[in-house]
């Protein structure tokens, strides 16, 4: 019986969770794992803590490999495993690479990729852990550079890092103007050829990110959460106004397509969404409490 642990534990999700919620997860721990920014003295223990986190979204993000894991637990994946018809070794051993001061395994099957005729589960490599922590932050993996490549790091603001922004920088004693393209998040590593920049982002007052979208809280007095009305909220672009509904409720959120961050890679814009928060007041003057205890009387 395999004792991995169990990857729904690894990401910190339910067995019940959805794609996005998987997904959510695996940014949170990768980016809390990456041996590169754990904050952790024990770079081993990261290593290690961070191929799981990628070894366990690999699987939970593929629906027939979720499938086969929950029917059969890590024994899908192992010799001889419960998957009828799976055929070739531990897709977890199947190799070794060094890059860098870390070493880290990859998928394969009897010297051949999974997905070869006789497996059920179509393409079951599991690939490099470090591949997939790319293709989420953006840039180039810094284990796929010598060591001798210079890192610097630059700390945004909210809003240079969702717009894009010009700085300049002491390279290697010279003075070079880089620009940083709109949509980096905090952990992004940018490739430069001569050299690799790491952004830091620093969190804005109000406005908080999700990849590519933006979440903002506004409040709302009672009467209007009652009656409707119109409210203006912030964006990343300036200020639009919405329609409240009548007999809004707390913690109604409301959806502003394309008023999100732009992609790195695809130029296309995620989306605000707004949560609306009822004020309710502390105090009210004699009459206001009177309409109150009549709308109690009548069940509202």
């Amino acid at each position: 019986m395999s004792t991995k642990n169990d990857y729904y534990d690894i990401l910190g999700v339910n067995k019940s969770a959805n794609a996005q919620e998987i997904k959510t997860a695996y940014r949170k721990k990768a980016l809390e794992w990456h041996p590169d920014r754990h904050q952790g003295s024990d770079k081993e223990e990261a290593e290690k803590k961070f191929k799981e986190i990628n070894e366990a979204y690999q699987v939970l993000s593929d629906t027939s490999k979720r499938q086969a894991y929950d029917q059969f637990g890590h024994d899908a994946f192992a010799p001889g495993g419960g998957a009828s018809g799976f055929r070739g070794g531990n897709p977890f051993g199947g190799g070794f690479q060094q890059s860098g001061p870390f070493t880290y395994t990859w998928s394969s099957a009897g010297g051949q990729p999974f997905g070869s005729a006789g497996s059920p589960f179509g393409n079951m490599d599991f690939g490099d852990p470090f591949d997939i922590f790319e293709s989420f932050f953006g840039g180039g993996s810094p284990f796929r550079q010598q060591r001798q490549v210079p890192r610097y790091s630059v700390k945004l603001n909210f809003m240079e890092a969702v717009k894009g922004v010009t700085k300049e920088f002491d390279i290697e004693g010279k003075k070079r103007k880089i620009k940083i393209p709109a949509g980096v998040d905090e952990g992004t590593r940018i490739n430069f050829g001569d050299f690799m920049l790491s952004v830091n982002v620093i969190p804005h007052e109000f406005f908080e990110r999700d990849g590519q979208d933006i979440y903002v809280n506004v409040i709302i007095p009672y009467s209007m959460a009652v009656l409707g009305g119109t409210i203006n909220v912030p964006t990343i672009d300036g200020e639009v106004k919405i329609k409240v509904r009548e007999g809004t409720r707390s913690g109604t959120m409301i959806r502003l397509r394309g008023q999100g961050v732009v992609s790195t890679h695809s130029k296309q814009k995620g989306d605000q969404y707004v949560k609306i928060n009822i004020l309710v007041p502390e105090k009210l003057t004699r009459s206001q409490q009177r309409i109150i205890r009549e709308m109690k009387e009548e069940g509202l």
